[in-house]
């Protein structure tokens, strides 16, 4: 069943979320259901993105993790190196899947990991040529194609929303700063 199918537009809706929402207040009167045309929709937009970028990913040859791993040591700047522990903040993942990742990433010849000056017991992982050469191609292709995906939006549609999102974010990240 498509999604017109599964969630059929009212003829005074222009988006599902509005058919749900009145749904809920038809049959829960006095429920709040204002969060439903807001959370609906990201939900499957992030949905939406999260596939588009994994089937892009895959055809880049890269999976998500290691170009998360390239990414966050490119971002550093010269000389393309972070600690093993900085890497693990940055990423917001355990410090056992940083080191499997950079495991998987030394293997593959795309990083090198040596002693850092920063300390005797931190380790330093650095991107190799090939490291570097891959994430700025990676990274230029999936700007461009994700660019794409939202060039339907105005200059200042784009504006307005990133500012709407991340003080959303700013305000769900506050609430819980566990996830953050």
């Amino acid at each position: 069943m498509s999604n017109s199918e599964s969630y059929p537009l009212s003829s005074t809706s222009t988006w599902p979320s509005a058919d749900i929402a009145a749904a809920w207040r038809r049959e829960l009167p006095g429920s709040r259901t204002e969060s439903i045309e807001i959370i609906t929709p990201i939900w499957r937009i992030a949905k939406l993105l999260a596939d588009e970028r994994r089937r892009t990913l895959a055809r880049l040859g890269i999976d998500p993790s290691t170009l998360d791993l390239l990414s966050v040591i490119r971002r550093a700047g010269p000389p393309y190196e972070l600690t093993t522990r900085e890497i693990t903040r940055r990423t917001l993942v355990t410090a056992g899947a940083v080191s499997q990742r950079i495991a998987r990433a030394e293997q593959a010849g795309l990083v090198e990991r040596s002693p850092s000056s920063a300390s005797r017991r931190a380790v330093a992982v650095r991107l190799t040529d090939a490291g570097h050469d891959l994430v700025e191609s990676t990274v230029r292709q999936l700007l461009d194609h994700e660019a794409e995906l939202i060039e339907t939006l105005a200059e200042e549609d784009h504006a307005y929303l990133s500012r709407v999102l991340t003080k959303l974010e700013t305000s769900l990240s506050a609430r819980n700063p566990e996830s953050t």
